[in-house]
């Protein structure tokens, strides 16, 4: 294989995986906003909120989900007027607090977590158990390559 079919191959691989998530991240928001009323930017905050018992300050949860305070401020806030997040003071600093799910919102998350693992396991049911585990290793190393490589 040379340099140039080997550049477009790992072209079209990016194409594919790109089109794939994009399909089923489009079916898992239709099916969160019909079945739940819910988004799935909120349930990303949902889930990682409920890995984190104890809660997490709002600067965490920003860094955990990889996007700015303002997009977790304005989803937080929605959560704890629907009752599923409270946010916590912190002793000894006036300006952070904690959020955490109230059991409200540990329940709420828990059937939205069944449901999104039953829809992931229908919309990749042509994956067998040993090509989900292949696809996954191969997939590990592309972080590893990709750091180093140049983009420039």
């Amino acid at each position: 294989m040379t340099a140039e079919s080997l550049s477009k191959e790992r072209l079209r691989l990016w194409l594919r995986m790109l089109r794939v998530t994009r399909q089923v991240e489009s079916e898992l928001r239709e099916r969160l906003r019909t079945e739940h009323d819910s988004t799935l930017p909120r349930f990303d905050v949902m889930a990682a909120l409920y890995a984190a018992e104890e809660g997490l300050k709002m600067n965490e949860l920003s860094k955990r989900l990889r996007v700015s305070n303002g997009n977790v401020t304005g989803i937080i806030d929605r959560l704890v007027e629907d009752g599923a997040v409270e946010r916590i003071a912190i002793e000894g600093d006036r300006r952070a607090t904690r959020v955490c799910l109230t059991s409200t919102g540990r329940e709420s998350f828990r059937a939205m977590a069944v449901e999104h693992e039953r829809w992931i396991n229908a919309l990749f049911e042509g994956v067998t158990e040993e090509d989900a585990h292949h696809i996954g290793e191969l997939l590990h190393r592309l972080p590893a390559a990709s750091k180093d490589a140049s983009l420039s």
